[in-house]
């Protein structure tokens, strides 16, 4: 019982820290031009839809 709860309880934050980490990430993504997130193989648009889903 004692293990389920605290490996319950570390997956919330780890989940909590990633979520956090994504919403930085695209963030920071949102930053960079047209021509950079192209050479990143990824666009504004996914990045707006992706931040809808955050």
């Amino acid at each position: 019982m004692a293990i389920s709860y605290f490996r319950n309880a570390f997956n919330r934050a780890a989940a909590a820290r990633k979520h956090q980490a994504d919403i930085f990430i695209n963030d920071t993504l949102m930053k960079f031009d047209d021509r950079t997130l192209k050479n990143f193989g990824t666009s504004r648009e996914e990045l707006l839809r992706d931040r809808s889903k955050l």
